[in-house]
């Protein structure tokens, strides 16, 4: 189903560690808008979906945000590296270090662990793509902030990509809501039609 390439989808950047940053882009890894909450979110939905085109793009959109979870938790490494214990206590991540080291773990900018009611899935596909196209939107409105707050340009860079998949994502969704509504209209598909095969 999925080839690995042992690299990056692009590199991650940073000119010098900063860990009061990572704590502020660990929600992209497992934060209700982050990475792990898109890849779930896709890879789950693709199964109601009533169109062999439409479960094509949620695998794929589902993939490369699996791809992208890769990529921030390297950004986190690189923004960690080298810290020690008093670095951390003094970006007021001493609870990280506490329980994970330098190891990552799924939580918010807060430290609010990853949980299941991020995701949604109601098995109606004009739903389900409405509510990716609002999860792409709210995933690029974080990375924007995120751009805000650092001054370093290395690290722009880097988010400024992702927050560019982001939009192509919304894009992409959008078509596929158009695609799967004119098919729903044409052959008055309904979810029953899904549990007959």
């Amino acid at each position: 189903m999925w080839i690995y390439e042992k690299k990056l989808e692009r590199p991650m950047r940073v000119s010098r560690p900063d860990v009061a940053f990572a704590k502020l882009v660990i929600t992209q890894y497992g934060g209700p808008d982050g990475e792990l909450s898109a890849s779930l979110r896709y890879l789950n939905q693709r199964y109601s979906m009533p169109t062999g085109q439409a479960k094509a793009l949620l695998t794929d959109i589902g993939t490369e945000e699996l791809a992208h979870m890769e990529m921030i938790a390297t950004l986190v490494y690189k923004l960690t590296e080298g810290a020690d214990p008093c670095d951390f206590q003094k970006a007021g991540w001493g609870g990280q270090y506490t329980q994970h080291d330098h190891g990552m773990f799924w939580t918010d900018a807060n430290g609010v662990p990853w949980t299941a009611k991020y995701i949604a899935c109601l098995g109606d596909p004009i739903t389900d793509l409405t509510e990716d196209m609002a999860a792409e939107q709210k995933a690029r409105t974080t990375y924007e902030h995120l751009i805000e707050q650092t001054c370093d340009p290395l690290v722009k860079d880097s988010l400024r990509f992702l927050w560019e998949r982001e939009v192509v994502h919304f894009q992409r969704f959008g078509e596929m809501l158009n695609d799967v509504q004119g098919f729903m209209c044409e052959h008055k598909w309904t979810g029953e039609d899904m549990k007959k095969g």
